[in-house]
């Protein structure tokens, strides 16, 4: 109660939880799991969360789709040669007026006026230079033609410098604003000058700023931050003469040449070479074709090229595609002045999940980019595992142990009393207990002989498994992959957490074969090159196998096509051929009886329908005493361990 008011809490029923973070960590990294399982590539699913975004939210392609609608407008604003439009209106009205004013006077002086006028070149900018010291009659006409000097010079300074505008309306009229503009150019370039050679100037870029930091609203903190403001509007200045046809680029630089006058020109050429020495990377050379009816001036004909140029660094940076790529090199600011705030928020939560992923141990980051952790993999593996076998009864943990009291084994929960040479370990509460109940309670306790009692432990059975997968382009040319790739990592789940004395090795094979991680077999992508090498998966199955010679050898091999390469046996370099060769195919028979004599179980799932990978699997289960199975690739993690269970089972029994 307060203030005569009644609180209530409970649970927010009033729409999403306005604390919860923006983003669900686990949902994605199963979206990820869920796209690798599907046959997707790792480093796919990965870049695909962050260019898709997680559910409910925008992702880098939503962004940056968003970012090319924004250049295509700019790429349509107008005309680029506005200015030059605009100057050669300005100097027809000039010459107009001069004209009546000619037309009214009747002496040699009007009329040697008008002759000049006559002979005027048809460039704008050469007219505009030959007028320079003309005696002009008209006023009306003098405050024009100087229009188009001042605006175009204005133009030019208020695109490189914002702060200047106040300053330029002063300038032309005034030498104490002349001379200020004039020391604002000279400092930078000798500023700029020694930054390039290398120099310390810290204190210099501080004694610059006092004096000349109002032209500067962008308030840089360092000397890098103020060349990148400046290059990139004197990068944009210079697109937009390389945007031009050659005619109106000289009609321009002309003009130019002509606005600024000898010294303030030369300044400006200094500059632009110091900040294309310092930032050469901001494309000064590249041409746009922008198009429109509407005729732009300098300043935003120069906008709209710098506006594009942004937007081209942006779509660079949300599409993440050059080497070593994070989000943190995505320019939030430049995101929010283009894109808007929404927009940068949207970046900001991929970055927090991103982060939040890393975090939590989810995924790591790597030279090649993000990958998924061991945590993550476990959670993959489980979800593989529920996936493939959601119909198959889970049954009791170690169903298909051997019972019998030993030292080596798992504690089974019961106890039996010590006997001489017994090395199980002491159950201590049964020995106390019943220690107590013989003699009484009372501290300390007395204990005898008969009171000991040892913890029973089962000894489990254990397996060498070698699991040979077809890593062949057929596999996912023909929708097998996924399949293929959620089976080895359910298989390895499950042997992972029921049965851990299991010794499990995953083996790949296309031209040649090598054993897969976990982590190995997730980012795993099918090998265009041709050759389905099973003899050499095979070798490396009997290694495995001979690594752990007390255990129960199983093989398994998952193939869609008949063996058509094996290792040169002088050195060792994989040899392809099709149809197969004789050579391939004793070979391959060769490593089938070197594992049928160590006592393999070497069964085969057969994907797909080939005459020949028939007639070869079916020879190869004769000869070893294993089985051919042939599931549908929807059906293929099922068989696989419900075979993998009644092999490391069966021959035990049978023994």
């Amino acid at each position: 109660m307060a203030g005569g008011n009644r609180f209530r809490y409970g649970a927010w029923r009033g729409g999403p939880d306005p604390l919860a973070p923006p983003y669900d960590v686990r949902a994605a990294v199963d979206a990820v799991g869920a796209e690798v399982l599907a046959g997707g590539s790792l480093r796919d699913a990965l870049r695909n969360l962050l260019r898709h975004g997680p559910r409910g939210g925008a992702g880098l392609d939503d962004l940056a789709a968003r970012a090319r609608r924004l250049r295509r407008e700019a790429m349509r604003r107008g005309n680029l040669d506005g200015a030059v439009t605009r100057s050669q209106a300005l100097l027809d009205q000039a010459l107009a007026a001069e004209r009546d004013a000619l037309r009214d006077r009747d002496d040699e002086t009007a009329r040697f006026n008008e002759a000049v006028l006559d002979s005027l070149p048809r460039s704008t900018a050469r007219a505009v230079q030959e007028l320079a010291d003309y005696d002009w009659v008209s006023d009306e006409a003098r405050r024009t033609y100087q229009q188009i000097l001042d605006g175009l010079r204005n133009d030019v300074l208020e695109q490189r410098f914002a702060g200047l505008r106040d300053a330029l309306r002063s300038s032309a009229t005034d030498p104490a604003a002349q001379r200020r503009l004039a020391e604002l150019m000279h400092d930078l370039n000798d500023l700029l000058e020694r930054h390039g050679r290398g120099e310390d100037t810290t204190d210099a870029f501080a004694e610059f700023m006092r004096r000349h930091g109002e032209f500067f609203p962008e308030r840089p903190q360092s000397v890098d931050e103020l060349v990148d403001a400046l290059a990139r509007r004197a990068a944009a200045g210079e697109r937009l003469m390389r945007s031009l046809s050659p005619q109106q680029r000289e009609e321009l630089a002309g003009l130019m040449a002509q606005s600024l006058g000898g010294g303030l020109a030369s300044e400006m050429a200094a500059l632009d070479a110091n900040l294309r020495a310092l930032r050469p990377d901001l494309g000064w050379d590249r041409r746009e074709r922008v198009r429109g009816d509407q005729p732009l001036g300098y300043g935003e004909a120069t906008g709209a090229l710098g506006e594009i140029a942004e937007l081209d660094d942006l779509l660079d940076q949300l599409g993440q595609e050059h080497p070593g790529a994070t989000l943190d090199d995505i320019d939030v600011e430049s995101v929010a002045r283009n894109l808007g705030r929404g927009a940068a928020d949207d970046v900001r939560r991929l970055r927090d999940l991103e982060r939040e992923l890393r975090r939590q141990g989810w995924v790591s980051r790597t030279g090649d980019g993000l990958t998924l952790s061991p945590k993550a993999l476990r959670r993959l593996g489980g979800t593989a595992l529920r996936t493939v076998f959601a119909e198959l009864s889970a049954g009791r943990r170690g169903q298909h142990d051997l019972r019998s009291a030993g030292a080596a084994g798992e504690i089974t929960g019961a106890s039996r009393a010590w006997e001489y040479g017994d090395e199980q370990p002491l159950d201590v509460v049964r020995t106390i207990g019943r220690a107590v109940r013989r003699r009484g309670p009372g501290v300390p306790v007395q204990l005898d002989v008969e009171d000991f009692e040892v913890v029973e432990t089962e000894a489990r059975a254990s397996a060498a498994v070698a699991l040979c997968v077809d890593l062949s382009f057929s596999m996912i040319s023909e929708g097998r992959w996924g399949p293929m790739k959620q089976t080895a990592l359910a298989l390895s789940h499950l042997v992972a957490t029921r049965f851990p004395q299991d010794a499990l090795q995953i083996i790949g094979f296309g031209p040649t074969a090598m054993p897969l991680t976990e982590r190995e077999l997730a980012t795993v992508e099918p090998d265009l090159v041709q050759g389905t090498n099973l003899q050499h998966a095979l070798r490396l199955a009997g290694r495995h196998l001979r690594r752990h010679s007390g255990s129960e050898p199983v093989v398994l091999v998952v193939t869609d096509g008949e063996p058509t390469a094996h290792l040169d046996p002088q050195d060792g370099e994989g040899v392809f051929h099709w149809p197969p060769l004789r050579e391939t195919i004793e070979a391959t028979v060769a490593e089938v009886d070197q594992l049928t004599r160590y006592g393999a179980t070497l069964n085969l799932f057969m994907l797909g329908e080939d005459p020949g990978l028939r007639r070869f699997v079916d020879a190869v289960a004769r000869r070893s005493g294993g089985r051919v199975l042939s599931p549908d690739p929807a059906d293929l993690g099922r068989y696989v361990v419900a075979d993998y269970l009644r092999a490391r089972r069966g021959r035990r029994r049978a023994a």
